[in-house]
C-alpha cells in the first residue's frame, strides 16, 4: 500500500488480506495472492534499487517506466541516502523514537539500522498496509537488543488506527519527541487537500520537540523527464503527482524548518556521495522541521 513505492494496493485490500488482524507481523504468517501477473509499485521500486523481491511483470513495467524516467533509479537511491543522513543526524541530536510510515520493502540500510548504528537504544515503529510489505516485515524486526522495532499493518490515511495500535503504545512514548518519517510517499496522494490533511493529522498528536522528515517527488530539476515518468506511473494505474517547492513547503506549515529548508534531497547536509550527484538526476524535494 503506502510503501515508498506504493500506490495501487493501498485503498481496497485487493489481495484479500482483510482476514489478517491489524498489527505486528510477528502475529501473522499470511498466505497471500500477491498478483504476480500485475506490476506492483513496491516491487518496481525494489527492482530499481537492485532488490530481489520482484517478478518478471515488475521488471517489465520498470523497464517501460524508465524509458521515460531514465534517472528514476538514481533519484530513488538519493532518497535512501537522504533517509540515512536525516536519521543519523537526528539521532545525534538526541532523538530516539521514529515513526516511519510508508515503509516499503526492506532495503538496507533500513531506518532502524541507520538509527541504531548511532544509538542502539533507538526505537522504530514501521507502518505500511501493503500485503507484500507485511510478508517481508520480519526483516524489519531485527532490532539491536538495546532498542526496539515493531511493525503495524495500518493505513496512512487512518492516523487514528496507527496511534491506537498496541505496537504504537508499546514502542512510542508520547511524552518524548518523535520523528515522523514520511519519505517518498506523499506523491501517491495526488489530491492536495487530502495530502495536507494526512500530514496535519499525523503531526497534531505528537509532542512538542517532535520532528517531521519528509520527501516527495518534484519535476523542477528535470521537468520534461519527470512529467513523462509521472504520466507513465499513472498509465500503470499508480496515481502519482510531482510537486513544486512551494507545494512541498506547505507540508511544513506551523513547524520550524531546519537548515537548509526544503531543498533537493542531495543538498540536505550532503555527504561526499550525495554532493557528487547531479541535480538533474534527483527528482525529490525534502526537508526536516521541528514542532515547537
Amino acid at each position: 500500500m503506502w510503501s515508498r513505492s506504493a500506490g495501487r494496493s493501498s485503498l481496497e485490500d485487493p489481495v484479500g488480506m482483510g482476514w489478517v488482524k491489524k498489527g505486528s507481523a510477528d502475529r501473522v504468517q499470511p498466505e497471500v495472492d500477491l498478483h504476480t501477473d500485475v506490476p506492483h509499485s513496491a516491487r518496481i521500486y525494489d527492482y530499481l534499487l537492485g532488490g530481489r523481491d520482484n517478478f518478471a511483470v515488475d521488471r517489465e513495467a520498470a523497464g517501460e517506466i524508465t524509458q521515460d524516467w531514465q534517472n528514476l533509479p538514481k533519484s530513488m537511491r538519493a532518497n535512501r541516502s537522504f533517509m540515512a543522513r536525516v536519521t543519523r543526524r537526528l539521532v545525534r541530536q538526541g532523538y530516539r523514537q521514529f515513526l516511519d510510515i510508508g515503509t516499503g520493502l526492506p532495503t538496507s540500510p533500513n531506518l532502524h539500522e541507520a538509527a541504531q548504528e548511532v544509538a542502539p537504544e533507538s526505537r522504530v515503529l514501521y507502518v505500511d498496509n501493503d500485503p507484500i510489505v507485511l510478508v517481508h516485515a520480519r526483516a524489519l524486526l531485527t532490532s539491536h537488543p538495546a532498542g526496539r522495532t515493531a511493525y503495524v499493518d495500518a493505513d496512512l490515511r487512518d492516523p487514528e488506527a496507527i496511534l491506537r495500535a498496541e505496537e504504537f503504545v508499546a514502542t512510542v512514548d508520547l511524552d518524548q519527541p518523535v520523528v515522523l518519517s514520511l519519505l517518498a510517499i506523499l506523491q501517491f496522494i495526488p489530491d492536495e487537500q487530502e495530502a495536507l490533511g494526512v500530514v496535519q493529522r499525523l503531526v497534531d498528536p505528537l509532542p512538542k520537540g517532535s520532528a517531521l522528515a519528509l520527501s516527495t517527488v518534484t519535476g523542477e530539476s528535470a521537468p520534461e523527464e519527470v512529467a513523462k515518468g509521472v504520466a507513465a506511473y499513472n498509465a500503470k494505474g499508480i496515481p502519482t503527482k510531482a510537486r513544486s517547492k512551494p507545494e512541498v513547503e506547505r507540508f511544513f506549515t506551523g513547524l520550524e524548518l531546519v537548515e537548509p529548508g526544503v531543498t533537493l534531497i542531495n543538498h540536505w547536509h550532503p555527504d561526499e556521495a550525495a554532493a557528487a550527484v547531479s541535480d538533474a538526476h534527483v527528482h525529490m524535494y525534502g526537508g526536516v522541521a521541528i514542532k515547537r
